[in-house]
């Protein structure tokens, strides 16, 4: 299991970091060169700054079990369709229960934003996201049955 992060807008990096490394957990942070990146622990991909180029090299690298943060819903739907589990930065986990709905509101907000309408507010973080996010980010990890045991003796055998 590695964690790959849609890194360009994830606010909780640094938590996805401490989580990550007290487990021995690999972290791969994608961005792209309008960003620059490095938190000592991660591995950092930059790519180029077109349309979509961090996502599609994210879902590239995924492989079954991964555990990627995303806001992205078409990343995250591509995450699942990948064997990986998928979590947002306010701690939603994106899933065959919620992922038909949240593409749809997506193109629905599209559509909107295209007529020249506005869809959706940003509110602003809290402290309360970052908790939640910290609190689900360990259920998954616990979920996918690593330890850290497992994850330093893995190479022994």
């Amino acid at each position: 299991m590695k964690i790959l992060v849609d890194a360009d807008a994830c606010p909780v990096k640094e938590i996805i970091v401490r989580q990550a490394k007290s487990l021995g957990i690999p972290v791969t942070m994608l961005i792209d060169t309008s960003h620059v990146l490095d938190d000592g622990y991660s591995t950092v991909i930059t790519v180029d700054k077109g349309r979509d180029s961090a996502d599609i090299r994210l879902v590239n690298l995924i492989e079954p079990g991964d555990l990627v943060v995303t806001q992205d819903f078409g990343v995250a739907a591509m995450s699942l369709s990948r064997g990986a589990v998928a979590l947002n930065q306010n701690g939603m986990v994106y899933g065959e229960d919620n992922m038909d709905r949240l593409l749809f509101e997506r193109a629905l907000g599209q559509k909107i934003r295209r007529a020249g309408g506005k869809a959706g507010k940003n509110r602003k973080r809290t402290k309360e996201d970052d908790e939640s996010f910290a609190r689900q980010l360990e259920n998954m990890i616990r979920r996918t049955g690593k330890s850290e045991e497992q994850f330093n003796h893995g190479s022994d055998l």
